[in-house]
């Protein structure tokens, strides 16, 4: 299996594994209903709208990219890319990144 572990404060919180292999756990569990992926909601999407400044957010945090990367369990490049708007990470990164930088909204579900 693919799974990447985000991990905060030095624990695992969440476990992100491809979709496909997502549905194969749920169908091997018994759970044979068709899952489907969660749609954004509008109200966090504004509340987490600030990590369109992400980089600037960061930076005043004092963090540097590989410092918060390796918080929020991605790798600096990729951090970078998202900060340049060239990715767009999903829910759980958004909420980690969100987490980490005190942005309100972070627990909703996006």
């Amino acid at each position: 299996m693919d799974i990447q572990i985000i991990s905060r404060d030095g624990k695992p919180e969440y476990a992100v594994l491809p979709w496909a292999q997502y549905e194969a756990l749920l169908n091997a569990a018994g759970l044979h209903h068709q899952a489907s992926k969660p749609s954004s909601s509008p109200v966090a999407e504004q509340e987490l709208r600030p990590l369109a400044q992400l980089r600037s957010l960061r930076e005043a945090k004092g963090l540097a990219i590989e410092a918060l990367a390796r918080t929020v369990g991605i790798s600096p490049s990729y951090l970078g890319l998202i900060e340049r708007g060239e990715r767009q990470p999903d829910a759980a990164i958004r909420r980690s990144l969100a987490w980490e930088l005190g942005i309100a909204g972070w627990r909703e579900e996006v």
